[in-house]
């Protein structure tokens, strides 16, 4: 027989989620960067389980699916398994329909897949008082100023866990209680696989509720304590539109928190949208309407102008990111210029002392150190030296309908206005390419090249005097 591990994770996940008005199913709904779902998974992980099982349900292939997709990109290592609650008839037919999952390990803190708020801290300590007080079950609560619809935690005379009851089932002493079940526990899972043998099925929906489990390891002599946290949001669950709007509000609130205790500006915290992967260093300014999300890694003393876009992009320290500037999966070394309104395409890097100005896309291109590309201009498939100068108006032409074609451009070299590229050329270190010139051929080294037609002036016909 394998011997059982302490700590495994169960995430229910399997509910129709049908006030979400969404065909996407309820833990798939994107906050702060990620679905509801990878920020449970992110959490659990902290605890360090033995495994995570997610019980699916609705659209079960489709969630099972995306998580098994994603599980590498959300940085799980912990062994996930699936596992199929085959009718949705409440939380305890869920976790019967887990015992083959639970059964191979010690204890297991159950998770609710529509709550991504709570924090890995606040679990661990659950845990440890599950541990402390060799409890056979420790329910989460929080205390609400409107319990409106939560099971109310009944207490014996001296403080202890007497029951939970639900909303439907209250009378007015008991609706007045403010603390409230959460939907997440710790069990031990032998005791508990028993008692959901006993399980019957309850109100008007005849549905079983995992809450009776509760109160059977009390009447079996068993100890059940209570975990009260002080911040009651971590218990939000997610039902609604409105309400992941909420969420992702007092998610986006911590993060940016998190942050300015680092030592970073924010002009305006309130309308400035930050992932919980980004990282950013000291004395780095962030102003207001900036999206900065996925795996984005930001220097110190960098400042982020207004209305900027930045997604798993690396900033080095001491960049100036100008204003309505769009950057994805690109590199900026350090003491660069971005912007305003510049666009940097995936696989975009800028050298140190860089400068990418006004209305300039660049893709799949290198912008060597100290260069310029100061204004109106498109730079794609490129590798270009140190210390050059474009023009505006110039245009790499690495597309000719099939295959794309790489420009290189050397040291020093200075590119006139409104410069073509024809690609592949090359052009060789110190060049010079006059103005509005075509190149199609390679330039050498030191040389001016001019690719135009010579000018040619007509005399205009008269016009015919009416």
């Amino acid at each position: 027989m394998v011997a059982k591990k302490n700590l495994c994770v169960l995430i229910l996940a399997g509910g129709k989620g049908t006030r979400m008005k969404s065909a996407t199913p309820k833990p798939l709904h994107t906050i702060c960067g990620g679905p509801i779902l990878s920020h449970i998974l992110k959490t659990a992980q902290q605890l360090k389980p033995a495994a995570i099982g997610v019980l699916t349900g609705h659209q079960s292939e489709l969630l099972k699916q995306t998580v098994k997709d994603n599980l590498a990109n959300w940085g799980i290592k912990t062994p996930v398994e699936f596992l199929l609650q085959k009718e949705l008839t409440g939380s305890g037919t869920a976790v019967k329909d887990s015992v083959p999952f639970i059964k191979k390990y010690d204890r297991v803190l159950i998770l609710a897949g529509d709550a991504p708020l709570v924090r890995a801290e606040t679990l661990k300590d659950l845990v440890k008082t599950h541990n402390k007080k060799n409890a056979a079950c420790t329910v989460f609560t929080v205390n609400l100023d409107n319990p409106y619809g939560y099971g109310r935690i009944v207490k014996e005379n001296d403080g202890s866990f007497a029951k939970i009851v639900e909303q439907s089932e209250a009378d007015a002493k008991t609706a007045a209680i403010k603390e409230v079940n959460s939907g997440m526990y710790v069990f031990d899972c032998a005791p508990l696989i028993k008692m959901l043998a006993l399980l019957k099925p309850q109100g008007v929906k005849k549905e079983y509720y995992l809450t009776d489990t509760l109160g059977f390891l009390k009447q079996k002599g068993f100890n059940v304590e209570v975990f009260n946290a002080a911040d009651f949001t971590e218990a939000m669950g997610i039902n609604s539109k409105k309400q992941l709007a909420q969420a992702a509000a007092i998610m986006r609130e911590r993060i940016n928190n998190s942050l300015m205790d680092e030592g970073i500006t924010f002009i305006n915290p309130q309308v400035t949208y930050i992932d919980p992967e980004v990282k950013i260093g000291t004395d780095s300014t962030i102003y207001p309407n900036c999206y900065i999300q996925g795996n984005t890694v930001i220097g110190s003393n960098c400042t982020i102008g207004p209305d900027c876009w930045i997604e798993n992009s690396k900033i080095e320290d001491g960049v100036n990111i100008k204003s309505g500037s769009y950057i994805t999966d690109s590199i900026i070394r350090s003491n660069c210029q971005v912007g305003p309104y510049s666009r940097l395409r995936p696989a975009a890097e800028l050298k140190e002392g860089a400068r990418v100005g006004n209305y300039v896309e660049i893709k799949k291109a290198v912008i060597g150190k100290g260069s310029k590309v100061s204004h109106l201009t498109y730079i794609g498939d490129t590798q270009m030296g140190a210390n050059v100068n474009i023009g505006a108006g110039t245009i790499t032409c690495n597309y000719d309908g099939k295959n794309k074609f790489k420009t290189v451009i050397g040291d020093n070299s200075f590119i006139g206005s409104n410069t073509n590229f024809v690609a592949p050329v090359k052009v060789g270190r110190g060049a010079k390419i006059g103005a509005g010139s075509t190149i199609t051929e390679d330039v050498p080294a030191e040389v001016l090249a001019i690719a135009r037609a010579r000018q040619v002036n007509l005399n205009r016909k008269k016009e015919n005097k009416k």
